[in-house]
């Protein structure tokens, strides 16, 4: 995806943003991009400096929230990972759409030392709007765990940005019988007979379903358990041309040579590439880092989040195909020609 006419990092990026329409279409809706995954859908919106979105609407979570894009409405929980505009500037029309469409109020989780800021611009459009906005808000910080619901945790992890920043794994926490025990295969009133008299028949088994990184410059954010162990890992890759290895130093952000050198230490089955630079064509960047690991052994599979977005387009100058010709009760819209 190209953001301008003028692309540094790659100079030969179409100047059509719209992916090769040659009638000069643009697009209709902001382009929600959709993976399905084996264990479930991951929806939304990511380019670096623009907005952040990403949804699992199958775990009731949306990690940042931008402009908060209509379907993210229907997670409960908000995963916010840092205070930048464009990952959280749509937290506050979140939590009123929810109140206004009868919803439950939203549950954001943020870093710890941004909380009374979040407290404050919440309660700032609460005053503007008349009315306080209901929510609730639960500070983080590493290490930290919270339950979205029974058997599945949030934890946690370092990162490292401009501001005070977190990254969250999704955890599916299972109570399994200890081993000892279930080779004996012992009929169920024993073990409740153990149960009864104290004794431990369990142990726990977390496994890491998706860790979400936001912004962050180390690439040792990538060898957290959690994170490495992920069966899908979301991570931010702002910049691939290699003479922008300083900006992303910078930026704080990470470059596609400190992804390469991650990959050999990851064990997750998806990663998918969020927060490509602006300046950057996705199909290009997608090309560059396939090319430096070519005659690398097998990885985990790897998918660009916004080469999956939507291609709904619109011709200036011309109605959509679903819009109506005419007013409801068959009344004429109007002058045939545009002001």
């Amino acid at each position: 995806m190209v953001a301008d006419d003028t692309d540094s990092e790659n100079p030969k990026a179409p100047r059509n943003l719209t992916g090769g329409n040659d009638k000069g279409g643009m697009p209709l809706l902001p382009p929600l991009a959709c993976i399905k995954t084996p264990y479930f859908h991951i929806l939304g919106y990511s380019v670096a400096g623009e907005e952040t979105a990403v949804q699992i609407p199958e775990l009731n979570v949306v990690f940042d929230i931008g402009k908060c894009p209509r379907p993210v409405l229907t997670s409960d929980f908000c995963l916010l990972t840092h205070g930048h505009m464009d990952h959280s500037g749509g937290l506050a029309y979140y939590l009123s759409q929810r109140f206004f469409q009868g919803m439950c109020p939203g549950t954001v989780l943020c870093p710890r030392p941004i909380a009374d800021a979040v407290t404050a611009m919440i309660e700032a459009f609460g005053r503007l709007e008349g009315k306080a906005i209901a929510h609730r808000l639960i500070p983080m910080s590493s290490g930290d765990e919270f339950e979205l619901r029974k058997g599945l945790i949030v934890r946690a992890f370092p990162t490292c940005h401009t501001v005070p920043s977190l990254g969250y794994t999704l955890i599916d926490r299972r109570e399994k019988l200890r081993p000892d025990l279930a080779v004996q295969q012992l009929p169920g009133h024993v073990l409740r007979d153990m149960k009864a008299r104290g004794e431990k028949i369990t142990y726990t088994l977390d496994i890491p379903l998706v860790s979400y990184t936001g912004d962050t410059t180390l690439p040792e954010t990538l060898f957290h358990p959690d994170v490495r162990q992920a069966r899908v890992l979301i991570s931010e890759c702002t910049f691939f041309d290699p003479n922008h290895r300083r900006r992303a130093t910078v930026g704080k952000h990470l470059h596609v040579q400190d992804l390469i050198e991650a990959l050999p230490q990851l064990e997750n089955e998806l990663l998918i590439i969020t927060h490509v630079s602006r300046r950057t064509y996705v199909n290009w960047a997608e090309k560059t880092l396939r090319r430096a690991i070519s005659g690398s052994p097998p990885k985990p599979q790897i998918e660009f989040l916004m080469a999956h977005a939507q291609k709904l387009q619109v011709i200036p100058g011309s109605a959509a195909d679903f819009a109506p010709a005419e007013l409801p009760g068959g009344e004429d819209n109007g002058d045939d020609t545009e002001s």
